[in-house]
């Protein structure tokens, strides 16, 4: 599928909005999850979250570069009160940013944008380490 360069700052838009709510979600299952198997991935939780910001700033700035506006949008999270279920959640929200960073590599190919390419390709290595951290805490 072909994408125009105002297509690619839209769906960028969308992974910072999706990045912003990660942020979030992350911060409140690390404070939520309870159960003495979870200690140490509540403490990578923070991490994650300190991560999706870092992810965040650098789609703010891509944007920028393409002339776009960044969003300040946050893509609505999941809470649960199951420790369990919040990291189902949290490996959900990685398999999607997952599949979004692949297409919009792609995206960025096609348009020619070889720096962002690259940087996107930095965000998605750094998303497949979050789902591995995930699986591991959730025994998968």
């Amino acid at each position: 599928m072909e994408i125009t360069k105002d297509g690619f700052i839209d769906e960028l838009n969308r992974d910072l909005a999706y990045e912003f709510g990660a942020a979030v979600q992350y911060v409140q299952h690390a404070a939520t999850v309870t159960g003495p198997e979870y200690d140490a991935i509540s403490k990578e939780l923070i991490i994650h979250s300190n991560e999706e910001m870092m992810h965040a700033i650098s789609l703010s700035n891509m944007i920028c570069d393409l002339d776009g506006v960044p969003t300040t949008d946050v893509a609505e999270r999941q809470t649960s009160l199951d420790s369990k279920e919040m990291l189902e959640q949290d490996l959900g929200g990685e398999e999607l940013a997952i599949s979004r960073y692949k297409e919009r590599i792609a995206q960025a190919e096609s348009l020619g944008e070889y720096g962002v390419r690259r940087l996107l390709e930095d965000i998605l290595m750094m998303e497949e380490e979050h789902r591995r951290d995930l699986m591991n805490s959730l025994g998968k």
